[in-house]
């Protein structure tokens, strides 16, 4: 069929055209803003010496995990330090715990958006489900346009691609809420606030939980996309290594990687494991 092409590609260029020359202020303003949290972060890991931090963080994995934690903590961090990638490696966990905060701060107050509007949750969901499928490397078109290179698109590419989880799963966790409960709520003259604060947030906090990881970790996956665009950290050796085929260099920076993660998950997913058994 010869009918002719639907300009779409034009149409999202111009889109990006007109927002780049008509908000230029506001993404400077963001620009700055996240530039300053992943400095801060960068700073405030790399301020004690690599040993003092990690048995601080053993300290932590010992109170929420027990000793196996701890001891995997000492024994991977010392490894990273081993192979030369701690400032990297802090560097890509800077990145990563800058886009989860954000993805957190944001995703949280719109899944309850959804679990108390079905209006805003049907709109919501093409769009989350939008950003899901999408691959996370047309992302980093529009965020260079905007933001330049450097970490900042980065950590606003690795926010979309996250964020999705924190929002559905907020929404599934309020959902869930036992309706007798609400009910119960209701009779005693509970206003909505009350009920979300003190009976819906806190019932659905380990399904709240299950989503913040699941953001933690698909952060974490954009570390090496997001070193394509500039921003550092031990991603950008993992793509050094498989631009110059050096396996070797390419497996140190992938265990690196493979360290925190597990790190993270499982800090993450112990948090409020005594709570639920309690």
């Amino acid at each position: 069929m010869n009918l002719p092409k639907i300009p779409l590609g034009k149409g999202v260029e111009w889109i990006e055209n007109w927002l780049t020359t008509y908000f230029g202020p506001v993404f400077d303003l963001i620009h700055a803003v996240i530039g300053g949290m992943v400095s801060g972060i960068d700073a405030a890991l790399n301020f004690l010496p690599a040993i003092v931090l990690t048995l601080l963080i053993a300290a932590l994995a010992y109170w929420i995990g027990k000793w196996r934690m701890a001891l995997f903590a000492v024994v991977g961090l010392l490894l990273i330090d081993n192979l030369g990638l701690w400032g990297p490696s802090m560097q890509s966990l800077a990145l990563v715990l800058t886009a989860s905060i954000l993805a957190v701060v944001i995703g949280v107050p719109l899944g309850v958006l959804c679990a108390q509007s079905r209006t805003f949750q049907n709109i919501a969901t093409p769009i989350l489900d939008f950003m899901q499928t999408m691959p996370a490397f047309v992302y980093l078109l529009p965020a260079v346009s905007f933001f330049s290179l450097g970490v900042v698109p980065g950590v606003i590419a690795s926010i979309i691609f996250a964020i999705p989880p924190t929002i559905r799963l907020t929404n599934l966790g309020i959902r869930q809420v036992s309706p007798e409960l609400v009910e119960a709520a209701d009779a005693f003259g509970s206003t909505t606030g009350q009920k979300l604060f003190k009976l819906q947030l806190p019932i659905a906090m380990p399904t709240i939980m299950a989503g913040i990881n699941q953001t933690i970790m698909l952060s974490l996956s954009m570390v090496v996309i997001s070193s394509m665009i500039g921003a550092q950290g031990v991603g950008a050796y993992v793509y050094r290594a498989v631009s110059q085929a050096k396996t070797g260099a390419g497996f140190e920076a992938g265990i690196a990687i493979v360290i925190i993660a597990i790190l993270l998950d499982r800090l993450t997913q112990k948090l409020f494991k005594p709570k639920q058994q309690g």
